[in-house]
């Protein structure tokens, strides 16, 4: 790598199958000379690793995808910048953009994670600001209350305002698509928990930043661009993201709350697959998800 040891931000890459994005992934920082790209390609079965020919990055092959926590570990473990970008292989952010989120961890000592303004394929921004999971809201999103009153703090996660958007905040949690972070707090909290596979992952990452009484803060002068999913349709993968809503919820709950979040969540999956009956596609992926929650010992911490 041309930036070597002295780079100021190692831009963490956990590719999957990821080919056909992953070159406008790392296209626009490869050559910064503060920045080391480093990619950690998940044992995809595609060309992952081919679409890296030519570029200026540090490519690590892991022998088995152990998901996507234990991924980002081992790019980070392969670092030593004091900053660390994690950035989904369908995502990309340009130099000054990310300069921008720099400027705000050095400014702010007491924030310790920060993400960009996230603009989707079609140029929408993206809901990226979200509230942590509650039972009130995986019960209302079950039985569709979110859509009826889609602003409602205790509908939903996610935070649909636009106007919430257009300025600074001081969000729960935030999408991991695109989160910048200190190594120093990394190494404090022991990197991302690799028990989530993949999803829940960055909303447990941002509670245990607050836990450890950093701030996580959402920044709009910095723009980042992604693709949505990119790497694996949603359907496929409605089976991984309810075990992980459950494990979450048992980590940081207990018992009672994985109980209660495991017939949340079922009861969801049920009344989409309804809803969703003359979608073979998604109704499948409803049934699956359904059937993983019946068969997962709530209990267990693991959500893989």
């Amino acid at each position: 790598m041309t930036c070597g040891p002295g780079a100021r931000v190692d831009v963490v890459v956990v590719a999957y199958n990821s080919a056909d994005t992953l070159e406008g992934c790392v296209a626009p920082l490869e050559s910064e000379p503060d920045m080391r790209v480093i990619v950690v390609d998940n044992a995809s079965p595609d060309d992952t690793a081919a679409a890296l020919a030519g570029f200026d990055v540090d490519l690590i092959r892991a022998g088995a995808n152990r998901g996507f926590s234990a991924g980002c570990n081992i790019g980070v473990a392969a670092g030593s910048a004091p900053y660390v970008l994690l950035l989904n292989p369908d995502a990309r952010i340009e130099p000054g953009d990310l300069t921008a989120l720099l400027d705000v961890l050095d400014q702010h000592p007491a924030v310790g994670i920060v993400a960009p303004r996230i603009l989707e394929a079609d140029g929408h921004v993206a809901f990226s600001q979200r509230r942590f999971p509650r039972r009130v809201s995986t019960f209302a999103q079950a039985l569709f209350l979110h859509r009826v009153w889609p602003r409602a703090g205790w509908t939903d996660e996610v935070i649909r305002d636009p106007g919430v958007y257009t300025a600074g905040g001081s969000p729960e949690w935030v999408s991991g698509a695109c989160l910048l972070t200190r190594r120093t707090l990394l190494d404090a909290i022991a990197g991302l928990d690799e028990s989530f596979f993949l999803y829940c992952e960055d909303t447990d990452l941002c509670a245990r930043v607050r836990d450890a009484g950093f701030d996580v803060r959402y920044e709009p002068s910095a723009t980042a661009h992604h693709a949505g999913g990119a790497s694996a349709p949603r359907d496929q993968l409605l089976a991984v993201l309810a075990r992980s809503r459950v494990a979450y919820a048992r980590k940081h709950g207990g018992s009672v709350a994985a109980v209660l979040e495991a017939v949340g969540v079922a009861l969801g999956h049920l009344t989409h697959a309804a809803a969703s009956a003359f979608r073979p596609d998604a109704f499948r992926g409803h049934v699956r998800a359904l059937t993983a929650i019946v068969r997962m010992p709530v209990t267990r911490r693991n959500a893989d």
